[in-house]
């Protein structure tokens, strides 16, 4: 399968270069366009094959990848319309939903809508694919394989992409947040700045991993990391004191409801 990428930026590069470096796709399957010149230099530079106009991208793929700003969108894809013919869409476009693309493309054409973040670039993204596409059996298995190569895969409903926005979409901001703030601590007790941010990273990276290898509730690690009366349940009272989860959240609910609008 030919894939082709419109729009090169954070989430498409890092989509397309973690199926190359996860030999999901081959880097001569993949074409890239992109508005800006920089860009296209820098993908040129990466070793893909770069296109200097959407429509002869999309002639020469089988499958199209749309990596655009939502207020680019409608523009290229009705640029590309007329050439899609059989090909597969896909739309990591924030906030775009499947019918209304198909509104500017045809109603017969077939759209996969999925919601990423940027781990993918290092073989851990979060993919929430659409369970409502029209998109073929065999496509939805072929998708879902090179997306599997590079994080998690979940299909969920479209109705119900707001709140995956909201959640792994912006998860690695609040999660870098939460990780400098760990930092800072360490940094205001007398630990080197470079040493706090490494142990932070990896105390959130292994907690993660603990979880999803061992399948326990977070509640029952929290449970076993605090004793009676020491230090974590301190740390964690603390917390609370500063409604730590309600804070977290409000966020995923603020940018649930930022989405739908």
């Amino acid at each position: 399968m030919k894939l082709g990428v419109i729009g090169f930026g954070n989430m498409g590069s890092a989509i397309a270069k973690g199926f190359v470096s996860k030999k999901a796709t081959d880097i001569k399957d993949i074409g890239v366009f992109d508005t800006y010149d920089k860009t296209r230099e820098r993908a040129k530079t990466d070793g893909f094959k770069v296109y200097n106009d959407e429509t002869d991208l999309v002639k020469n793929s089988d499958t199209i990848l749309v990596a655009v700003k939502p207020i680019h969108a409608k523009s290229l894809f009705e640029k590309i319309a007329a050439e899609l013919n059989d090909k597969l869409i896909i739309s990591i476009v924030a906030g775009l939903e499947s019918e209304t693309i198909k509104s500017w493309i045809g109603r017969d054409k077939r759209v996969l809508r999925i919601m990423p973040n940027t781990p993918a670039i290092v073989g851990e993204g979060v993919f929430a694919l659409d369970s409502d596409s029209n998109a073929y059996d065999e496509e939805k298995k072929a998708i879902d394989g090179m997306f599997s190569a590079i994080g998690l895969v979940e299909w969920v409903e479209e109705r119900l992409f707001p709140v995956v926005t909201g959640l792994s979409g912006g998860g690695p901001a609040y999660v870098a947040m939460f990780i400098e703030a760990l930092a800072d601590a360490g940094v205001l007790h007398g630990l080197k700045r470079d040493v706090a941010i490494k142990m932070a990273a990896k105390t959130v990276l292994g907690s993660a991993a603990q979880l999803l290898e061992t399948g326990i509730h977070p509640a029952v690690l929290k449970d076993m990391v605090c004793s009676p009366s020491g230090t974590t349940i301190e740390g964690v009272k603390a917390l609370e004191d500063y409604s730590f989860r309600a804070g977290v959240i409000e966020a995923i609910t603020a940018a649930t409801l930022k989405s739908k609008k």
